[in-house]
């Protein structure tokens, strides 16, 4: 549906005019508001459906798996008809100029005049305050390059305790006014710790907090084939915007290549994930159970097992109804320290002469 921009901006006027502000919130009827934003344009894909407008989006994957070059490459599609600002804390401007040139030719590889790139200067590092001068900077810069859209590679340098709940959640709430505030599409690079090849990306795969996962407007991940060391493939964990398009029985898989010195993923085709796991070996079973068995200690649902583990609800049932009959068996077959008898057969026999 096509919007007149003129009108669109008349309609968040009015708007704003017919809202009640009430301390932190503007509050409308629901179909006043279903009224109001429907005069207003919808969101459009900014890189395939993984990360729409207005949105702040996360993307991680384990380390050396190609999510700074897959970032770029995202930028510069989107640089060919927007400015944007792709805030590099991971390569010096060396790294960054070797990773796209041609090793025969020298030949650089160019880049949309609309993608600017900002590394931070050590000579202006500034130790106190650093996070809240560190967004500040991000605003400025983006303010004066007149961008709306940001990549931020990684986390760590935005927030430096995004393990811990609480502060987590402030830095993601400072995240989320910038959007609001600026109407301003965000990407955020993460890590996630070192995960096995035999389970499927979920969740609680991202390093930090919980609270940064559910902030999040979108979330994807790349993965590593097992089936082949040059393969990636990348799926989606959390749309709002879209549909949930790219799932484990649609991801997309790349391979990464460089052509003429430009270091990119080059698309192969669309699958399933698990077609690029590996098959768990007995070691790889063992420490699932040893897993499974410490959560159900812990209290946790089969539910919440399945989630955490990256496995089925029924596997957990499985491996939980394993462990079971193993600690019965155990218990069944304890044997006297001394001679090897029965202790249970020796209290019976005692009751019996009693």
């Amino acid at each position: 549906m096509e919007v007149d921009p003129i009108k669109a901006i008349s309609a968040e006027v009015e708007s704003v005019a017919a809202a009640d502000n009430i301390g932190m919130f503007t509050v409308k009827t629901a179909n006043r508001t279903l009224t109001d934003a429907s005069k207003r344009p919808n969101p459009d894909p900014l890189y395939r459906e993984l990360w729409y407008e207005g949105e702040v989006c996360c993307l991680f994957s384990d380390s050396n798996l190609g999510k700074s070059i897959y970032a770029v490459q995202m930028a510069e599609e989107i640089a060919l008809t927007q400015n944007v600002l792709l805030v590099d804390c991971e390569l010096s401007d060396k790294q960054f100029q070797m990773r796209y040139t041609d090793n025969v030719t020298g030949q650089l590889h160019p880049f949309p005049e609309g993608l600017f790139r900002a590394e931070i200067n050590p000579m202006s590092l500034d130790v106190k305050d650093y996070e809240e001068k560190i967004l500040a900077h991000i605003v400025e810069a983006m303010q004066k390059l007149r961008c709306k859209v940001a990549i931020i590679d990684n986390l760590t340098y935005l927030c430096n305790s995004s393990d811990k709940g609480v502060d987590a959640g402030i830095f993601m709430m400072k995240l989320m006014n910038l959007k609001k505030q600026y109407g301003w599409s965000l990407l955020i690079i993460a890590h996630t710790p070192k995960r096995s090849l035999t389970s499927p990306i979920t969740q609680n795969d991202l390093a930090g907090s919980k609270k940064l996962y559910n902030f999040f407007d979108s979330v994807f991940a790349i993965g590593k084939s097992a089936k082949d060391t040059r393969l990636r493939y990348v799926k989606q964990l959390k749309v709002r915007a879209g549909e949930f398009r790219y799932d484990s029985d649609n991801v997309i898989v790349y391979e990464i290549d460089k052509t003429d010195g430009y270091v990119h993923f080059e698309f192969k085709e669309f699958g399933s994930e698990f077609s690029h796991l590996r098959e768990p070996n007995e070691q790889d079973n063992n420490t699932q159970d040893q897993n499974v068995k410490e959560l159900l200690d812990k209290g946790k649902s089969y539910r919440e097992i399945a989630g955490i583990l990256g496995i089925s609800k029924s596997m957990v049932g499985k491996i939980a109804a394993r462990i079971k009959s193993l600690s019965t068996s155990e218990g069944a077959d304890s044997k006297d320290t001394v001679d090897g008898v029965d202790t249970q057969v020796l209290a019976d026999t005692k009751t019996l002469f009693e």
